[in-house]
């Protein structure tokens, strides 16, 4: 395994970068070299390209830190109800400044109901250590070999999200989210759980290795946030993995602040957004704040297309959605 500086900077503007190799190049020559000399390379073409692919790409990643403690402020006023677990990165964070340890951070189970922002906060941080992020929907999931991948003796076999996220992206240590994790599907072949119990400890991460791929992959330095509605559907052995906190719903003034937020970032995005309003009105955050962090960013979009309709740059509380059990249906009349 390598270990280089690549940006040495003191700065705290900019982030320290390393490069890791996240895999052996000579385990995929070996593996290569059998396939050939089997002579199954037709009937094993996916995962020759595979190797394949991890050889040109090659095994160096970027491993990123903060250079020192970053300002957070602007986080915890921004996720007011994440203070407990932004406390908890920035001290994983001052332990790894000023010295050349990787910033190791033990994975984090998010407990809460939908929509309090969960997702939107791994985003923040996989921003704040200047690193990627993956989203694992475990809710969505019907097989059991998502995270560690299946079998290459299987039709339509495929590396796994852990493969993926190492070996085609660009970082050693991105945020991988597993979305509901209570949700997993307790009907798949496999437990769709297995890989976590040793992808979440530090030590038996370093040699994951996807079942498709058959070539251990150091998955040591990803940083883990799990997501849950219901703890008691998380094995315990899981559990005890992960730092668990509690996330309740923003109040009324931090959902407003929340809304506020969204709505600068949506305007800075887009080319069109220049010519809106540089804040929104009191009464478009007051309605906003009725609703959950997920479903803020789709009304604001909503209520963005809704005034462009009407010939103007400034949101009303007309131009959001209608909330509400209704919901409009298209199809034939019973």
């Amino acid at each position: 395994m390598s270990s280089r500086s690549l940006v040495p900077s003191p700065s705290l503007e900019l982030p320290i970068a390393q490069m890791r190799s996240v895999f052996s190049a000579d385990d995929v020559e070996r593996k290569l070299a059998k396939l050939r000399a089997s002579g199954n390379e037709r009937e094993f073409e996916v995962l020759r390209n595979t190797w394949q692919r991890m050889l040109e790409r090659g095994p160096e990643r970027f491993a990123v830190k903060p250079s020192g403690v970053p300002d957070m402020a602007p986080l915890y006023d921004l996720l007011p109800n994440f203070g407990e677990v932004l406390d908890d990165v920035k001290r994983h964070v001052a332990l790894s400044q000023d010295s050349r340890d990787s910033l190791e951070i033990t994975p984090i189970l998010l407990l809460g109901p939908p929509g309090v922002g969960k997702t939107h906060f791994a985003r923040q941080i996989a921003d704040l250590l200047g690193t990627s992020m993956s989203l694992v929907p475990m809710s969505s999931m019907t097989a059991g070999w998502l995270l560690s991948g299946s079998s290459s003796q299987w039709k339509g076999a495929k590396p796994g999200k852990v493969f993926e996220a190492l070996v085609d992206g660009q970082y050693a240590n991105p945020v991988i989210v597993v979305d509901e994790i209570d949700k997993a599907s307790a009907d798949a072949q496999y437990d769709p759980l297995g890989a976590l119990y040793s992808l979440l400890e530090h030590d038996t991460a370093q040699n994951f290795v996807d079942e498709f791929a058959e070539v251990p992959i150091d998955a040591s330095q990803v940083i883990w946030i799990t997501t849950a509605n219901d703890e008691r559907s998380i094995p315990e052995p899981i559990r005890n993995r992960m730092n668990v906190f509690e996330i309740a719903p923003a109040s009324p003034e931090a959902a407003r602040k929340i809304a506020a937020h969204l709505y600068r970032g949506i305007r800075g995005e887009h080319d069109w957004g220049q010519r809106f309003d540089p804040e929104p009105a009191d009464d478009v955050l007051d309605q906003l704040a009725t609703l959950a962090p997920r479903e803020m960013r789709r009304a604001l979009v909503t209520a963005f297309g809704n005034a462009r309709l009407d010939n103007r740059y400034t949101l009303e509380s007309q131009d959001l959605p209608r909330t509400g059990p209704a919901r409009s249906r298209i199809g034939f009349l019973q």
